[in-house]
């Protein structure tokens, strides 16, 4: 990827491999933004992931993108299960490996670095900008995981703000 889907935000990328998983959520168009869906369609997907994927694989990316979402919110759906191998190195060490190709592989990534994210704690911190209109993902590095915008001074100012006139006229 030349330019990362989630450096079209300006956003610093989730350690380790949960970034790839950010990538994914960061495909959505995004129109207050004037952003496409970077996985619309295969051609679209290609560019994306730097890897030939037809307008099936692209469908298939576009509905692991949702699950995703699903899951950030805690309501993932009963979903069919993905392969993955688990390679133990000369050295003792147990890692997860991808299978498939095209877009069973990349989802067989994106659930694997879910899983070790998850187990290194750092799944609750990807999480989606509140502004509803946004919707990026991005990564709390905040100490008490507390953040809710993707940015403070794009998609914070505009509700706080808003949320400020509103107290205002409730108390006048």
């Amino acid at each position: 990827m030349s330019q990362s889907p989630t450096e079209r935000f300006h956003l610093a990328p989730a350690p380790d491999g949960l970034q790839v998983v950010q990538n994914l959520l960061n495909t959505r168009a995004i129109d207050v933004y004037g952003l496409p869906d970077l996985i619309a369609d295969g051609e679209a997907a290609s560019t994306t992931w730097e890897t030939p994927l037809s307008d099936d694989d692209a469908a298939v990316l576009r509905t692991l993108r949702a699950n995703l979402e699903a899951a950030l919110a805690g309501e993932l759906p009963p979903i069919p299960a993905v392969s993955v191998e688990l390679i133990p190195d000369t050295d003792g060490i147990v890692r997860l490996s991808p299978t498939g190709s095209g877009a069973q592989y990349i989802a067989s990534e994106i659930w694997s670095e879910v899983l070790l994210a998850q187990k290194a704690d750092t799944w609750r911190r990807l999480k989606r900008c509140k502004n509803e209109l946004c919707g990026s993902a991005f990564y709390d590095r905040s100490r008490n995981n507390s953040g809710v915008w993707h940015d403070v001074k794009t998609c914070g100012n505009v509700a706080n703000l808003r949320a400020s006139r509103a107290r205002k006229k409730a108390k006048d």
